[in-house]
C-alpha cells in the first residue's frame, strides 16, 4: 500500500508535467520548436543514462534512497524551470536534475518486487502498481487543467514539484527498508545475471519498438480523428479516457491471472492486440469502431507494460534494479524515437499511412520479442536461489554382511562347543 501511494503521487506529477510541458516551454519559457525538440531529446538520453546507473547501484546495495533522491532532484528541477530562462542553463537542467527523475519509476517497481521476494504476491505487485500508474495518468491531466485554469502554466509545474517532494518524503518515511537480496559471499556484492546478450538485445528491441509505435500513434491519432474522420475535438478526449479506463481495469485483472499461465503468451497476445487496434482505427468511419479500438489499445498497453516488467525481472533475477531500469529505458527510447518517426511519417505518409506504419512497427516488435523469448520455452527461467544450497550429507557407511553359514560350518561349530 505504501508503494502504491508513492507510485500514485509520482504518476500524478509526471502526467501533469507531461501533458503541458511542451506548451509551457514554448509559450512561457519561449523556446523555439527546434530548441524544444533538442531539450526533450537530450533529457531523454540523460534520463536513460542516470536511470541505468541507479539500477546498477540498487543491485549492489538495495535502498529507498535512489527513488527518493530522483524525485527530490525532479522537484528541484521543475521548480527551477519556472524561474530559469537561459537556454544553456535549461539544457544543463535537462541532463542532470530533470533527467534523474527518470530513475524514479523503475526504482519504485524494483522496490515492489524486492520487498515481496519470491512469494506469489511478488508477481502480482507489478500489475497492481501498473494499474495505480495508469490511474494517476488518467487523473493527472485533469488536475493540471484545473490548476492551469486557476493560476496558469507555471502553477502546473510548481504543483508537480511539490507533489514530487511529498512523494520522496513518503518513500523515506512509509516504504519499508529493503534488505540484501544476494548471497553475502557473492564477489563484490553484485548479482550477475546469466542472460545471453542476444536475448537481452531482442527483448529490449521488442519493447522499444512497441512503445515507439504507441507514442507515434498518439501523435497521429488525434489528427486522424479530427481531420480524416471529421469528428469533434472533444471526441479525442473521450477516446483517451476510454483507453485509460480500459488500461486500469486490464492491469487489475492481470494481477488475478494464475501463475501457471505463460507470461510470454500474455505479452505476445498484448502485442497482437495492439496490431488489431491499428486495424480497427484505420477501418473506422464512426465513433463505434474508434471506441472499440481504444478498449483494445488500453488492454494491450496494460498487458505489455505490466507483464513485460515482470518478465524482465524474472529473466534477469536477482538483478531487479537493472531489469526494471532496462524495461523503463526501452520505453524512454521508444518515446524519443517516436518524436522522429511520428512527425516525419505524418509529413510523408499522412495520418492513415502513419497509423499503418505504426502497426507494421508493432509487428516487428512482436517478432523481436518472440525470438528473444524462444530460448525460455514460454516462461522465464527460475530465478536463482537466494542462499546457496548446502551439499547433502554423505550416506552412512554400510556394515559388511557376513556370508551365510552352510550346514558344514554349523556342524563344525557344534562339535567345537561340545569339545
Amino acid at each position: 500500500m505504501s508503494l502504491a501511494v508513492a507510485v500514485l503521487l509520482l504518476g500524478v506529477a509526471d502526467s501533469m508535467v507531461g501533458s503541458y510541458f511542451v506548451l509551457f516551454v514554448t509559450e512561457v519559457v519561449g523556446l523555439t520548436p527546434f530548441q524544444t525538440g533538442a531539450f526533450v531529446s537530450v533529457h531523454g538520453a540523460g534520463g536513460i543514462l542516470l536511470a541505468w546507473l541507479a539500477g546498477r547501484g540498487y543491485d549492489r546495495r538495495p535502498s529507498r534512497g535512489y527513488a527518493a533522491a530522483s524525485m527530490f532532484s525532479g522537484a528541484i528541477a521543475l521548480w527551477l524551470l519556472t524561474v530559469v530562462r537561459s537556454y544553456a542553463w535549461l539544457f544543463v537542467l535537462a541532463v542532470t536534475l530533470l533527467a534523474a527523475l527518470a530513475a524514479a519509476f523503475p526504482q519504485l517497481f524494483a522496490l515492489g518486487r524486492h520487498l515481496l521476494g519470491d512469494t506469489p504476491q511478488a508477481g502480482r505487485s507489478v500489475p497492481l502498481l501498473r494499474s495505480v500508474w495508469s490511474l494517476a495518468w488518467a487523473a493527472g491531466p485533469l488536475i493540471g487543467a484545473v490548476v492551469r485554469t486557476a493560476a496558469g502554466f507555471g502553477a502546473i509545474i510548481r504543483t508537480a514539484a511539490v507533489v514530487l517532494a511529498v512523494a520522496a518524503i513518503w518513500v523515506l518515511v512509509a516504504v519499508p527498508r529493503p534488505g540484501p537480496h544476494h548471497p553475502p559471499d557473492l564477489p563484490g556484492g553484485e548479482p550477475v545475471p546469466k542472460v545471453p546478450r542476444t536475448v537481452t538485445v531482442l527483448l529490449t528491441t521488442g519493447i522499444t519498438l512497441f512503445f515507439t509505435a504507441m507514442f507515434a500513434a498518439s501523435v497521429a491519432m488525434p489528427l486522424f480523428v479530427t481531420r480524416e474522420l471529421g469528428q469533434n475535438a472533444s471526441a479525442v478526449g473521450v477516446l483517451f479516457s476510454v483507453c485509460a479506463a480500459a488500461e486500469v481495469i486490464a492491469a487489475l485483472l492481470l494481477a488475478a491471472v494464475p501463475a501457471r499461465i505463460s507470461q510470454r503468451l500474455i505479452i505476445l497476445t498484448g502485442m497482437g492486440g495492439f496490431v488489431f487496434f491499428f486495424a480497427l482505427t484505420v477501418l473506422a468511419d464512426d465513433m463505434g469502431l474508434l471506441v472499440a479500438g481504444q478498449v483494445v489499445r488500453g488492454i494491450a498497453i496494460a498487458v505489455v507494460g505490466a507483464a513485460g516488467i515482470r518478465w524482465f525481472q524474472d529473466v534477469m533475477a536477482p538483478a531487479t534494479g537493472r531489469a526494471t531500469t532496462l524495461f523503463a529505458n526501452a520505453t524512454t527510447a521508444g518515446m524519443v524515437l517516436a518524436g522522429i518517426v511520428g512527425g516525419g511519417a505524418v509529413a510523408l505518409l499522412g495520418y492513415t499511412g502513419t497509423l499503418l506504419l505504426c502497426g507494421a512497427v508493432t509487428v516487428a516488435a512482436t517478432v523481436a520479442f518472440t525470438l528473444g523469448t524462444a530460448p525460455q520455452a514460454g516462461r522465464p527461467p527460475t530465478p536463482p536461489a537466494r542462499h546457496p544450497v548446502p551439499p547433502a550429507p554423505p550416506a552412512p557407511a554400510r556394515r559388511p554382511v557376513p556370508p551365510p553359514r552352510g550346514p558344514a560350518d554349523s556342524e563344525t561349530r557344534s562339535r567345537a562347543d561340545r569339545g
